[in-house]
């Protein structure tokens, strides 16, 4: 890799990956990666719901690949999309979904009680954390609540801690969402 391209290539990926995220917004795009090969890059998009991402006979792609064309300097673009099948193992999926439903104006706490309880039913979960801050349900004075499941060790290195945050835009103001999701200890 030629190492003067390097912040281009960096802020092309910047871009690509601020575009997907906005138009693949409500599909729950979660994970977004960049292989770039010379004059081509391979976007891997993992989401739940592949299908509302490909479209009918892969027009939905073929729409995507030719926006990304317009933003992106390579010659060529394949795009992968890969499914998840267990989505609230996911901090990010869970966190995203979190926003969602603050913004859909259901309460706070059934919105925790509710992630938490997703959460905690997926194999291979040890415990979790969710945190919402901000002003919750439109109270003036802003505060943090948060609600725990399980283990969560945040001062031990080799635990595999899944964390995501994200923002829900209300009418009443921004309201953070932090997902910690603790799956066991990595002896790697």
């Amino acid at each position: 890799m030629d190492r003067k391209r390097i912040p281009q290539n960096l802020e092309d990926d910047f871009r690509i990956r601020e575009f997907i995220k906005k138009k693949l917004a409500k599909v729950g795009a979660e994970k977004i990666e960049i292989e770039r090969f010379p004059g081509k890059i391979k976007v891997i998009i993992s989401s739940s719901r592949p299908g509302l991402i490909i479209g009918r006979g892969g027009e939905g792609v073929e729409r995507l690949r030719k926006e990304l064309g317009k933003i992106s300097s390579a010659k060529e673009i394949r795009l992968e999309i890969i499914e998840i099948k267990n989505p609230f193992l996911s901090a990010a999926f869970a966190a995203e979904w979190s926003v969602s439903q603050i913004e859909k104006r259901i309460p706070y706490r059934r919105v925790l009680r509710q992630t938490l309880e997703k959460i905690s039913l997926q194999k291979g979960v040890k415990g979790c954390r969710i945190e919402v801050a901000g002003r919750l349900d439109g109270s003036e004075i802003a505060r943090r609540e948060w609600l725990k499941k399980g283990r969560l060790p945040r001062q031990t290195l080799r635990a595999d801690i899944d964390y995501a945050r994200a923002e829900a835009f209300c009418t009443y103001g921004t309201v953070g969402v932090k997902v910690w999701i603790y799956k066991g200890e990595k002896f790697e």
